[in-house]
């Protein structure tokens, strides 16, 4: 094993490469999960792994350290009964997926030589349809992170002697969030859906037998009516088309009681779903001069951006796909079915082009295990079906004989 700093935190990399021959397989996995926050919220400590009946809550519980340790037992398992792997193995576990993996991308290149050996990534950091049925992701929507700060006057001034005299940016940057959509609730930046791709009605009416229903969203969300872009089901509003969502607003007066004043300065997190063929530079440029063409001449604003992610899909025809498909069947009884994922992990895309190798996306959570929320769980149960889904996996693909390079262009498949 061996622990490689980098500018923030460090990459936890191990391998067994004794069996001659066969397949060697990545699993990759990220051991940073986001705030506690709100603490308030949260039935028992966040950093406190407790087991409540069939389930174990933890921030990072199911995003994923739970996911992530399944293979490791998998291999461990492996090891004291057999005293040896089927295939060869690399593991791959960093600490800044959250924050979109700022320095994987760069260790995966630098180490080419180490990793070109590889035939296939697994990765454990999606979702089932529910516990009976599991679902494998073929398509992962890409990000970008941003914030936007508006300046007004240089220091907080008394709202009674200057309001309605001094732009208030806090009532600026309201104005400007507000208008990220349009009335038919499309992102309302010009240019943004230029690149975006269509899908045929194929595709969609696959997505639509396969997928989850709107009330199964609106259900696994605990919200009573939906919202998005005219034209969409819910599931095509979360896995085929972009979106920008509002993380925080910040400014002014937020403590006990009221105080009359202007801010000074305001602050928004802003975060952007993006789908094939968006390039994340391009939303960033759009965005910063939708930015520079809104902001009023009474205030200065500035926009950051970070955290750029490719979009990625999955050839759902590669053996070692089709390999997860029958290790599900073996652990659970029930066949995988191909999802969509509206979630972004940015290690996808790096390992198809930086390696040319396709990545297996067998997810393990659960629609309701409260993922980035208060009160994150595991599935106990369902966990233990992972171990053995992914020891009949390490099976599976230690026959296989041999490894396509993946399609980086995946048109509907059957």
């Amino acid at each position: 094993m061996a622990v490689i700093p980098t500018r923030r935190h460090p990459i936890v990399c191990g391998s067994w490469r004794q069996t001659v021959g066969r397949p060697t397989l990545i699993i990759y996995g990220h051991y940073d999960v986001l705030p506690g926050e709100p603490l308030s919220e949260w039935r028992t400590p966040p950093f406190i792994p407790t087991i409540r009946g069939d389930n174990l809550y933890a921030r990072g519980a199911a995003d994923d350290k739970g996911q992530l340790f399944c293979h490791i037992k998998a291999i461990e398992s492996y090891l004291n009964a057999e005293r040896t792997l089927p295939i060869n193995v690399m593991c791959i576990f960093e600490g800044e997926e959250e924050i979109g993996s700022p320095n994987l991308t760069a260790f995966v290149e630098r180490n080419r030589g180490t990793f070109r050996e590889a035939d296939v990534a697994v990765i454990s950091d999606t979702r089932m349809i529910s516990a009976e049925q599991p679902a494998i992701s073929y398509a992962q929507r890409g990000g970008l992170r941003t914030e936007v700060e508006v300046f007004g006057p240089a220091q907080e001034l008394h709202s009674g002697a200057l309001g309605g005299a001094v732009h208030n940016p806090l009532m600026v940057l309201c104005e400007i969030v507000a208008g990220l959509h349009d009335r038919h609730r499309r992102v309302a930046i010009p240019g943004f859906y230029d690149d975006v791709r269509d899908w045929s009605e194929k595709e969609r009416a696959y997505m639509a037998r396969t997928g989850p229903s709107d009330q199964e969203i609106l259900r696994a969300a605990k919200v009573h009516r939906g919202w998005g872009e005219d034209g969409y089901s819910l599931y095509e509003r979360t896995t085929i088309r972009p979106d920008v969502t509002v993380n925080g607003l910040a400014g002014g007066h937020t403590g006990t009681g009221s105080k009359g004043i202007i801010p000074a300065q305001a602050l928004a997190k802003i975060s952007f779903r993006l789908v094939p063929d968006q390039q994340p530079d391009r939303v960033a440029r759009l965005f910063r001069d939708h930015i520079a063409r809104v902001t009023p001449p009474t205030v200065r604003s500035t926009v950051r951006t970070m955290a750029p992610i490719q979009p990625a899909l999955i050839d759902r025809r590669h053996p070692a796909v089709n390999a997860a498909k029958e290790a599900y069947k073996r652990a659970f009884g029930k066949t995988a079915i191909f999802i969509r994922s509206g979630g972004s992990i940015p290690v996808v895309h790096t390992f198809q082009h930086a390696l040319g190798i396709p990545a297996v996306l067998m997810g393990f959570g659960l629609p309701g295990d409260h993922i980035h929320g208060p009160n994150e769980k595991l599935s106990l149960s369902i966990f233990h079906k992972a171990v053995e889904t992914s020891i009949s996996y390490f099976a599976l693909v230690s026959q296989l004989k041999s490894f396509a390079r993946t399609n980086q262009r995946e048109e509907w498949i059957a």
